[in-house]
């Protein structure tokens, strides 16, 4: 979502970082570029001016910091005000309650419903034990569709007959969850197309009935600045604790996230970054200003590994990688643990550096690009994949007849295979120019 402001920032940091001094003149170009790169992702025109403001008055009345270059030093207070626009801190759900209710609200197409799963699947992550309650009384199949993401995430959903009223609905939800000693009542509640008073009295009779310790807002980061709209108007009448951002992995401009917070005062909880039911993440301001400004953000790198990739499996490969035997199994094993892990373009914005290569790479995956290379694999008999060097001209015929692909294809994933091994060998034996003879201990070998 942040792909083309992460690009302009990105630009201008380079270039102060290139500085060892910074005039008035240097700063006013910046901020400019700054601003235009703002002001084109679709960040509120207030934000904007407040956050170059702040930014210029920063740069211009402080010193220094010993180690950073003038430009560096620009660079660092970008970030903070990046952070601090953002929200500062991490906003952590306080579910002091038992059964802690969480309201979710939200218009029509937000994505209410699918927040309530993935939260769910968070929590459970967190030791807690949750109910959904089907609350959307109004829009046709949502108490299906509730259902049918709790029958697949495993998780209990409280649902009353067809005409039951909304505010029943929660009620009774509220002691079941009491009687069955459960930690969280996720209230999935009704949205509209657009904000009525008839919605908001509804949610307000409901919220007085159960007593919600979080009344979360829903909200569609790809709507832009009507987001912001939108929290604004809900804020005005319930009293809303905090906000889910869906939608987060699309290709809109990102203004909504760098705005909302400074224009609604609210919190920043989660963020929705794909359709799976695990891709809910908690909002930390400062990894997400570091994902803009290129600087990466391995500490949800390691959450992600650690959530999703079988450590033995993965220590098992690496073993064999260092050890030169390293085949196509182990190959595919790897592709397999890095799928996992989400959207690889997700996953190089994470890497310092890597940001750059994460279009082109989410573009190559789209592409169906992983899915080739998994089906030349599997189109291999088990002896080919653990000897690739047995896979002479007729075999490779055989194996694109049967992955649906092209000799060219094949030939290309073996000699980039290959590659790979004579790479790793070289890092097994502390082989590679530029590395000195104790790189050999390191790699214990």
């Amino acid at each position: 979502m942040f792909e083309s402001l992460s690009a302009r920032l990105q630009a201008v940091a380079e270039r102060l970082r290139g500085k060892a001094k910074i005039t008035e003149a240097d700063l006013d170009i910046a901020l400019r570029e700054i601003r235009l790169a703002l002001l084109e992702a679709d960040v509120n025109f207030r934000v904007v001016k407040e956050f170059v403001g702040r930014v210029r008055e920063r740069a211009l009345g402080s010193e220094v910091l010993v180690g950073l270059h003038p430009g560096q030093h620009i660079v660092k207070i970008v970030h903070d005000e990046l952070v601090s626009t953002l929200g500062g801190e991490r906003h952590v759900l306080a579910l002091v309650a038992r059964p802690s209710v969480v309201m979710l609200v939200g218009l029509q197409g937000s994505g209410k419903t699918t927040s309530a799963a993935k939260l769910a699947v968070r929590l459970r992550k967190d030791g807690k034990r949750p109910l959904l309650v089907a609350a959307d009384v109004y829009r046709p199949a949502a108490v299906d569709q509730l259902v049918q993401l709790g029958d697949q995430i495993g998780i209990e959903v409280h649902s009353r007959p067809v005409g039951t009223p909304a505010l029943e609905v929660a009620r009774s939800g509220l002691e079941t969850a009491r009687q069955r000693g459960l930690d969280v009542m996720l209230l999935d509640t009704a949205g509209r197309l657009h904000v009525d008073e008839p919605m908001m009295d509804e949610l307000v009779r409901i919220a007085g009935a159960v007593t919600p310790v979080e009344t979360l807002l829903v909200v569609d980061a790809m709507t832009g600045q009507e987001a912001v709209k939108v929290g604004e108007a809900f804020h005005a009448r319930l009293p809303l604790t905090g906000l889910i951002l869906t939608k987060m992995d699309g290709d809109a401009r990102g203004g909504a996230a760098l705005s909302i917070r400074s224009v609604t005062g609210l919190p920043v909880s989660f963020i929705g970054t794909g359709e799976r039911t695990d891709a809910l993440e908690a909002f930390h301001p400062d990894r997400l200003a570091q994902r803009i400004l290129g600087m990466g953000d391995i500490l949800s790198l390691v959450e992600r590994v650690h959530e999703n990739v079988d450590r033995e499996e993965a220590e098992r490969v690496a073993n064999r990688m260092m050890g030169a035997r390293f085949n196509l199994e182990d190959f595919r094993s790897q592709l397999q643990q890095i799928k996992k892990m989400g959207p690889i373009g997700q996953v190089l914005q994470m890497i310092p550096g890597a940001g750059s290569m994460a279009g082109a790479a989410q573009a190559a995956v789209d592409d169906g690009e992983l899915k080739r290379i998994e089906a030349i694999i599997d189109s291999m008999t088990p002896d080919e994949r653990r000897h690739p060097e047995l896979i002479k001209a007729s075999r490779r015929r055989r194996i694109a007849d049967g992955s649906g692909t092209t000799t060219a294809d094949v030939n290309r994933l073996l000699k980039q295979f290959t590659e790979m091994q004579r790479f790793m060998k070289q890092l097994g034996g502390g082989r590679l120019p530029g590395l000195g003879p104790g790189f050999r201990s390191l790699t214990g070998r």
